[in-house]
């Protein structure tokens, strides 16, 4: 009995012991690197951000030493090394550009597909499934994957958090985050949220793409006027009495100078011509 009696009292301390003390802070989940959310953006989630730094690295030293063997001249080897450097990182994000216009097309066409099949019936688990063969070509991988993971794991919500990951893209966040509220409070609207979401992404889409077409000029004559001066220097590589001259520390100053002033005035123009880029919902 004086056993039973102890545990009994020893159990209440614990007990009051802990209502002071302070609740753990929930851990936030860690944002990924710029370079993971850079390689899923353009639809590389396979490769590794490791294998993208030593792409980058190996390109900068073959331009590097072939240029030094070439020209002679060390400030010149430098300059293209860190232009060939940064080539795999100008690749990724042209690819995350025309992925995410690619996925703008055609977001109006896979709501209306699951507007249509709303309508006929088909609970809103199975029309994105169904996406994964009757929608648009360009997003069939990502509902594909869904259909398999809802259908092992029969979680919508966490099921949606992972075709968010796959698809990495802002307009998809919205759409995901519409149908998971829709889903949650229920009702007969969904038909009618889907027809007005697929009607604002297809006037928001037709809004950029004119905005994109009209400064489309601007972008290219500034990536002309930038990269001209470096194509000409390259060419004068291949002279090894005039390119020697910049092998001096007159000549570096002018090569690197050049090359800042180069890269500050691109920066700026693309600055000032750049659409603003919309943010991805509770990623």
């Amino acid at each position: 009995m004086g056993a039973l009696v102890g545990l009994g009292v020893g159990i209440g301390l614990l007990l009051i012991w802990s209502s002071f003390q302070a609740p753990q802070p929930r851990v936030r989940p860690r944002r990924s690197p710029r370079v993971a959310q850079l390689l899923a953006r353009a639809g590389l989630e396979g490769v590794s951000s490791r294998s993208v730094v030593l792409l980058s690295v190996v390109c900068g030293l073959v331009a590097g030493v072939t240029l030094m063997a070439i020209a002679g001249a060390w400030p010149v080897a430098l300059v293209f090394a860190l232009i060939a450097g940064y080539l795999p990182w100008a690749v990724l994000a042209g690819r995350a550009r025309r992925r995410q216009r690619e996925f703008a097309e055609v977001w109006p066409e896979a709501v209306d597909n699951l507007a249509s099949a709303v309508r006929a019936g088909m609970s809103l688990p199975e029309a994105l499934s169904a996406l994964g063969t009757r929608g648009p070509t360009a997003l069939r991988p990502a509902f594909a994957a869904f259909a398999l993971d809802y259908q092992v794991s029969g979680r919508f919500a966490d099921s949606l958090d992972r075709l968010k990951a796959r698809l990495s893209d802002p307009v998809g966040d919205r759409v995901v985050e519409a149908l998971r509220i829709a889903r949650e409070v229920g009702g007969g609207d969904l038909g009618r949220l889907l027809r007005n979401l697929s009607s604002f992404l297809r006037q928001d889409a037709r809004t950029r793409s004119e905005l994109e077409s009209r400064q489309a000029w601007t972008v290219s004559g500034a990536r002309l006027a930038v990269a001209a001066p470096w194509v000409v220097l390259l060419m004068l590589s291949f002279q090894p009495d005039v390119i020697a001259r910049y092998s001096s520390a007159g000549g570096a100053f002018v090569v690197f100078g050049g090359a800042a002033c180069c890269l500050v005035a691109y920066r700026v123009m693309i600055r000032i011509g750049r659409l603003p880029n919309e943010r991805r919902v509770m990623a």
